[in-house]
């Protein structure tokens, strides 16, 4: 069976628990756990300023890759983006933390643009490819 392969990394980054700020806020650490390769894809989106009386971005993408199991993912590692196999220098962490990174806890940066990640497909359970359907949050140029 060919693989989807790709033309982009990502790197999925899951959030801590948090820890509670001096309002009362909850504020977490985005912490690196794994890099994917694969196509990102524009699939919808508008600029309205209906909702806050002001322009906001809101986009939809797809990002399509092989598929890879994301349970047991060890927190804290380093990624590189200049070493082509697979991005890992090493990992920061020794004390064994694991994570599984889901849709409810993980997020996506890509070209240094963040997204949401909404949704992770499983296209008929075949274990072939996986499908995660985004929403742009922010970042690019000035972040």
């Amino acid at each position: 069976m060919k693989k989807v392969g790709g033309n982009i990394t990502a790197l999925i980054q899951v959030k801590d628990e948090g820890q509670k700020n001096i309002i009362g806020e909850k504020e977490h650490v985005w912490s690196d756990v794994t890099c994917v390769k694969g196509w990102l894809d524009y699939d919808n989106g508008h600029n309205s300023k209906e909702t806050y009386h002001a322009k906001v971005q809101s986009s939809t993408h797809v990002f399509i890759c092989d598929f890879n199991s994301f349970r047991n993912l060890k927190k804290g590692w380093v990624w590189n983006p200049f070493n082509l196999k697979t991005g890992v220098i090493q990992s920061t962490e020794q004390d064994g933390k694991v994570v599984d990174a889901t849709s409810e806890n993980a997020r996506m940066v890509i070209n240094g643009n963040i997204y949401q990640i909404l949704l992770i497909d499983n296209p008929m359970n075949l274990h072939y490819h996986l499908e995660f359907y985004l929403k742009y949050v922010g970042g690019g140029l000035g972040v």
